[in-house]
């Protein structure tokens, strides 16, 4: 791990030393390019020199100890570098482990309505609003694509894309059915109802990253509505794109312009493609990759909301808190951490760092 950690500091101070030479300086993109590159590694940079300096501090403590007048505060200063060394170490462990490539980009959530009618079209509006809250948090854009909705104001289907460094990395755990248990409105004599909706996180990609062949496609355009034909358009601007060899179909219909749908769509239809292509080739060894979190896959059941006990639990990982309405009102992140520690530890153990 050393032999790695030392390539990887000078690496970075060559990074450095590149960034400050005039022709580097005065070329935009190659400056982009290494400062990009500077910016992947410079977390492990100075974890990796934070534990050097514990490990001197330690080193330095050592001496003093075998001095009388010195040996009490000594002890002191060296479990504390010791102690520092033991944190950095672990820190460095995960920080090395293979990153995934789409951390970075936005992410297109998808959410569907399951079994349970009404109650899971009202419910999949509860996870939209949720989703786009935590976004409001981390000050992320949200942006709907596109949207089909019930006359009580639930949702059947809705995909929305989420811009914002680091996106895709918190919200790609989130795959999967999600069930809620309470007692609907309409409900006159207090049964509570399960109800589920189905959640699919796609990293955004660009049609550069995954090839589609034009006459692939077939492109339809017509006038987008809402829920009851409200929000009539008078022009034909939505988008609707079939991937013929598949089946895939996208719609896009929230943006004013044919042009800005039609962008959308396809960045939509390339993320569903590259995903199932994805699953595709782990498919044969998924067994053995099958983490501690989860598979991904649409159809586990990943996490249960029950109302009446202000309960909400994640099963792949065992944890329960009793913070519903916090959860639903977009406070997520100490859901998303364990799910993310879970996760690290899982390929630790496989790594064997």
């Amino acid at each position: 791990m050393l032999d790695k950690l030392i390539a990887i500091d000078e690496k970075f101070q060559v990074l450095e030393q590149r960034m400050q030479e005039p022709e580097v300086y005065s070329d935009p993109p190659l400056y982009a390019k290494l400062a990009r590159e500077q910016k992947e590694i410079q977390p492990v940079v100075d974890a990796y020199r934070r534990y050097e300096k514990a490990r001197r501090d330690m080193e330095g403590a050592r001496e003093l100890m075998s001095d009388p007048d010195f040996k009490e505060m000594a002890q002191e200063e060296f479990e504390s570098a010791q102690a520092e060394m033991e944190r950095m170490e672990d820190q460095l462990r995960i920080l090395l482990l293979p990153r995934d490539p789409n951390d970075g980009k936005n992410v297109i959530i998808e959410i569907r309505g399951g079994a349970g009618g009404e109650e899971a079209a009202l419910f999949a509006y509860n996870l939209y609003r949720m989703y786009t809250m935590y976004a409001e948090s981390k000050r992320w854009k949200s942006d709907v694509a596109n949207l089909n909705e019930t006359e009580l104001g639930g949702i059947k289907e809705i995909s929305f894309i989420i811009e914002g460094d680091g996106a895709y990395s918190r919200f790609k755990f989130e795959s999967g059915v999600h069930r809620v248990q309470r007692v609907p409105e309409t409900e006159a004599s207090g049964r509570i109802h399960t109800s589920t909706v189905t959640v699919a996180v796609l990293p955004e990609m660009e049609e550069v990253d995954f090839e589609i062949s034009p006459a692939d496609l077939q492109i339809d355009t017509f006038r987008s509505s809402g829920a009851g034909g409200q929000h009539v358009n008078k022009t034909e601007s939505a988008i609707r794109i079939t991937h013929l060899p598949t089946g895939t179909v996208v719609e896009c219909q929230d943006e004013r312009s044919q042009h800005k749908n039609r962008d959308r769509a396809m960045k939509i239809l390339v993320s569903r493609l590259y995903e199932e292509e994805c699953r595709r080739q782990t498919e044969q060894f998924a067994a053995e990759r099958k983490s501690q979190v989860g598979t991904g896959d649409r159809s586990e059941r990943i996490r249960t909301y029950n109302y009446p006990q202000g309960r909400v639990t994640d099963h792949r990982i065992g944890l329960t808190l009793y913070k519903i309405e916090q959860i639903l009102n977009g406070a997520l992140d100490e859901v998303i951490d364990a799910l993310v520690m879970a996760d690290q530890a899982e390929k630790l153990k496989a790594s064997g760092l």
